[in-house]
């Protein structure tokens, strides 16, 4: 119980000075373990239809499941660096060329981002995330973002350029190492 006056002035109150009177109610919740394994049996319920009468229920969950993987890998086209509002086609034949051309490009994106978190697992090595911690599943545009100050500059040494590559950090020297000899080729 607790007491205080209606005017909230500090003290303690005289014995004429109106008050309020609270109480304060102390308890304790024991889970019904029962109750609630009922509940989640009735949740979580949908209905899978498909064409394909070969497919057990099993391959036909995980397929409905692994469809976040490709909406997530398609985000690219909402992000404002890719720049596709800017293009205006009718032929449809031109639009699928510019499917195709995204799919591969996706795919490829998609193969290297594997590539790296699969060399960082097995090396035990990591980069650096956005909020500068250690991390092994880094998106390839973080990755793409790091790289964004590496330039290639050519010199001219006795009549002949050379190329070299400038900005190069160790952690980005890190990065091309482990996705391996095909990138090294053009970093190093």
């Amino acid at each position: 119980m607790v007491i205080h006056r209606e005017n909230h002035k500090r003290g303690r109150p005289a014995i004429d000075v109106p008050c309020i009177t609270r109480y304060i109610i102390e308890s304790e919740v024991e889970p019904n373990e029962g109750a609630i394994d009922n509940a989640r049996a009735k949740l979580g319920r949908f209905i899978l239809a498909t064409n394909d009468l070969t497919l057990n229920p099993d391959d036909l969950l995980a397929y409905y499941k692994g469809q976040g993987a490709v909406e997530q890998g398609f985000r690219f086209l909402k992000d404002k660096s890719f720049r596709i509002v800017e293009i205006f086609l009718k032929k449809p034949s031109r639009i699928q060329a510019l499917a195709v051309i995204m799919i591969l490009c996706l795919f490829v994106y998609s193969l290297t981002e594997y590539r790296l978190r699969k060399r960082l697992k097995e090396t035990g090595e990591s980069v650096l995330s956005q909020m500068n911690k250690p991390t092994r599943n880094p998106t390839l545009k973080w990755v793409f973002f790091k790289f964004r100050g590496v330039i290639e500059f050519k010199i001219r040494v006795n009549n002949s350029e050379v190329a070299r590559i400038g900005n190069m950090k160790p952690e980005l020297a890190k990065i091309v190492s482990l996705l391996g000899a095909p990138y090294e080729k053009y970093y190093f």
